[in-house]
């Protein structure tokens, strides 16, 4: 990829709940892996599908 076209998205998060609980996160994700993130979240998806049609089949 060329560099200066595009150098991904970023986010970050910090979270303090009280004095005991401290939470930082930080992400960064480029375009191909937001494609690659897609296909994963999409083929979880399709595979449930028929596991749950099959579990609310009644019994013969």
């Amino acid at each position: 990829m060329a560099e200066g076209i595009s150098s991904g998205q970023s986010a970050s998060l910090d979270l303090r709940l009280g004095n005991h609980l401290a939470l930082k996160a930080e992400v960064r994700v480029t375009s191909g892996g937001l494609l690659a993130i897609g296909a994963l979240v999409s083929g979880i998806i399709l595979s449930v599908v028929p596991l749950v049609w099959s579990a609310r089949r009644r019994p013969y």
